[in-house]
């Protein structure tokens, strides 16, 4: 069982009974910070679909309208005018053979890998490094796409992905404590619609089955997300 220190067990006896609205848990837990940096604010979802049917994976991107308040490193996989325009947009690493030996070694220092269908035919050979990581470029997320400089900017700009694990569970970043409640919420909300938009086809049943809201280090509320 884990061991909680005493700040986040007094905040804890704080905490609202049963399920409150989005706005007011974004107000708590920013009023209740557990640790002295900028916590994250995350929003996690235990989702009622069954992770081991391929065709009820819930995976999707999210564009924030207040960016996440983190710096992303990007990686893209990429030869010619794709490497160019990566370049331009503002991608932290850009390679092809060279990028793709490097990963080979282990190496995983980037938040994002974005790669052209063509530099794919190589990157689908990390899966073993990448995919534990979840770092893998894929079309449905716009990771693979010879569009780079768009989905470059789209990364630094505060798109975040989300994928369920396989029990089910989803958790997204969706900015700073330090943020405005305001901006917090309309990004939580961001997020809610992408997750209730990738509503597998035919599901039936409970599709989201709790949605919970906490810092980093804090304390989880459980957030009504019923429509």
């Amino acid at each position: 069982m884990a061991k909680y220190g005493k700040k986040y067990r007094e905040v804890k006896t704080k905490v609202p009974e049963g399920i409150v609205e989005l706005t007011e848990a974004v107000k708590f837990v920013k009023e209740h910070p557990i640790a002295k940096f900028d916590e994250t604010a995350e929003i996690a979802f235990r989702l009622g679909v069954d992770p081991k049917k391929t065709e009820q994976t819930v995976r999707g991107t999210v564009a924030l309208p207040h960016g996440t308040g983190k710096k992303v490193k990007i990686l893209v996989f990429a030869a010619g005018a794709a490497a160019d325009a990566a370049k331009t947009a503002g991608a932290d690493y850009v390679g092809n053979e060279d990028l793709i030996e490097k990963v080979k070694g282990g190496w995983t220092d980037f938040d994002i890998a974005i790669a052209t269908p063509e530099a794919m035919k190589e990157v689908r050979k990390l899966g073993k490094v990448l995919g534990p990581r979840g770092l893998m470029p894929n079309p449905k997320t716009g990771t693979v796409t010879d569009d780079t400089a768009t989905a470059v900017a789209q990364s630094k700009a505060g798109k975040v992905e989300f994928r369920m694990d396989r029990h089910g569970n989803a958790s997204v970043p969706f900015g700073k404590l330090s943020f405005a409640v305001e901006k917090l919420v309309e990004n939580a909300n961001s997020i809610i619609s992408g997750i209730k938009g990738a509503k597998p086809a035919g599901f039936k049943g409970v599709y989201i089955k709790t949605c919970t809201v906490s810092s980093t280090m804090g304390v989880g509320l459980r957030v009504n997300v019923k429509d």
